[in-house]
């Protein structure tokens, strides 16, 4: 009794695997970029991501707060990196929940010159999986928060995206700072 049941099991596993299996196997013809990978986003949402991209730098060049608040994920955990206000509160931080980020955003463009130049000849958008994706490029922040002298310096800028069910929003946006080249 025991065998016909653990064989049972076996089958109906097999089974119930079989559809993915198939799926899976359909899918690595399509384009691996390794043995076994699969893109988790086709091409047509990887360009969606672009354009969401650049919408997102152009409002925030504008200091646009209200259009750059509807690609914010509505969220705790959204995330955005940036300077402090003052050395005393770490210098850089971690600004959590949508509010927190918006309102940073804001002292950001309230304090003078904001902009934001991407390289997008060396732009990455990335899929990690069907809800998530990262975009990846080299910028140029001109800033002038926390008594920074606004000269445009160069940051690589990592965006992660999460699909809602109201489209892609921009879950964690990190920029982090190039120190400058030891003397030689």
């Amino acid at each position: 009794m025991r065998k016909i049941k653990r064989r049972f099991v076996l089958v109906f596993a097999l089974g119930a695997l079989a559809p993915q299996v198939t799926d899976i196997s359909a899918a690595w013809g399509q384009a691996p970029t390794a043995a076994g990978y699969v893109e988790p986003l086709d091409a047509g949402t990887l360009k969606q991501i672009r354009e969401l991209y650049r919408k997102l730098i152009e409002a925030e060049n504008r200091h646009d707060l209200s259009e750059v608040r509807t690609m914010v994920w509505n969220s705790p955990s959204a995330l955005f990196v940036a300077k402090t206000a003052t050395p005393a509160e770490g210098n850089w931080a971690g600004f959590l929940g949508t509010d927190v980020v918006v309102e940073h955003l804001d002292d950001l463009y309230k304090a003078g010159p904001f902009t934001v130049d991407p390289d997008y000849d060396k732009e990455k958008v990335a899929g990690l999986s069907h809800d998530v994706a990262e975009t990846y490029a080299p910028v140029k922040i001109t800033v002038a928060y926390a008594g920074q002298t606004p000269v445009p310096k160069p940051f690589p800028m990592i965006v992660d995206w999460v699909r809602t069910p109201k489209g892609w929003r921009m879950a964690t946006d990190i920029a982090l700072p190039i120190p400058p080249a030891p003397p030689t």
